[in-house]
């Protein structure tokens, strides 16, 4: 029984979130005085209500990395109306399309260069349920701005984090994930780069490189947290059917039909982008654990077989490090190899 009530808290708004039976509210979120966040696509969604949560309680510094100005002005009008100019002053806004490796790389060093600590780290910006695209670059857009991106900021941010830890504190980072990494192909091996390619529908694109967000976090707990640096944490969440632009309108780029039963069928079952920000609040404010996989509000699950194995994670990750280093040669050669010595963890 109380498996049901946890998918019903995990997946929808309102009070069936008190269902759940691990409970956490954003009222909850500590202090956050003196720290330094990262949040990628912090601006709109989801990303916005972990913006404004770190800024109402109390974070010293968030960056947040966004394609749009515009958007991120709305945004920081929005913040200065409710919590004042002061909270509104502390958000610093760079443009970053996780797609654009080599842009990701330059803000992480801008990030390095201004700041002596980096405490939280939320990699949350992505392209949703819609049609297989190839970047630029050749590799599948979900995998490239889901995944691939955010380990690239990760592994360069990383040094800071580490420093940042060794001086006595928690750092924490969340890659946002979702129950729809159960949709991954069945027979992902993340093999090559002619697989993450391969057009798997746009619940399967999406869900691979949702199982990806999981299976980076357990590999980041063997490789980071439990092999030296037990301070540095990281874990993956599930926000639940949230009200966003990706399920209002951007559904509808790979369901022209069939997407009015998520756009406005479930509306008034999803949650608020605050909502939606709760198990990441929690993931990057209160979590002692490494390598999780956190459904909201707070409730640890074991994720599908596949985000389990170990052996698919070193998979991914190996292929991570060769797609990246293969198609930045060029760029590496330009830049003095930037990517060529960087460690991608």
């Amino acid at each position: 029984m109380q498996e049901v009530k946890n998918t019903l808290a995990e997946n929808f708004g309102g009070r069936v979130t008190t269902l759940g039976s691990h409970q956490f509210k954003l009222d909850d979120c500590p202090d956050l005085s003196g720290k330094v966040a990262v949040v990628t696509g912090g601006s709109e969604g989801i990303g916005f209500g972990v913006t404004y949560t770190l800024l109402k309680h109390n974070i010293a510094k968030v960056y947040v990395l966004s394609v749009s100005k515009e958007v991120v002005e709305g945004a920081k009008d929005a913040v200065a109306k409710e919590l004042g100019q002061d909270k509104a002053d502390r958000t610093i806004w760079l443009q970053c399309d996780l797609s654009d490796w080599p842009r990701v790389k330059e803000v992480a060093e801008t990030i390095k260069r201004d700041n002596d600590r980096l405490d939280i780290l939320v990699n949350n910006a992505g392209r949703g349920i819609m049609t297989a695209e190839l970047t630029p670059y050749g590799v599948d857009r979900h995998m490239a701005v889901n995944h691939m991106g955010h380990v690239i900021l990760t592994s360069h941010l990383l040094p800071l984090m580490k420093r940042t830890a060794e001086q006595g504190n928690v750092v924490r980072i969340s890659n946002q994930a979702s129950n729809v990494h159960n949709m991954a192909p069945s027979d992902t091996k993340f093999a090559s780069l002619d697989e993450i390619n391969a057009d798997a529908g746009p619940n399967g694109q999406y869900g691979r490189s949702k199982l990806a967000a999981i299976l980076y976090a357990r590999y980041f707990d063997r490789k980071v947290t439990r092999n030296g640096h037990p301070k540095v944490l990281m874990n993956a969440t599930h926000p639940g059917f949230v009200s966003s632009k990706q399920s209002r309108t951007d559904i509808f780029e790979a369901f022209p039909l069939g997407g009015y039963a998520m756009s406005h069928g479930l509306e008034p079952f999803k949650k608020d982008q605050f909502e939606g920000a709760v198990p990441t609040i929690y993931a990057v404010t209160m979590a002692d654990k490494s390598g999780q996989y956190i459904c909201a509000p707070a409730i640890r699950e074991a994720g599908s077989e596949l985000s389990q194995s170990e052996e698919l994670a070193d998979n991914l990750m190996e292929l991570t490090r060769n797609v990246v280093r293969e198609k930045m040669r060029s760029e590496s050669a330009a830049q003095g190899c930037p990517f060529d010595d960087l460690v991608l963890y």
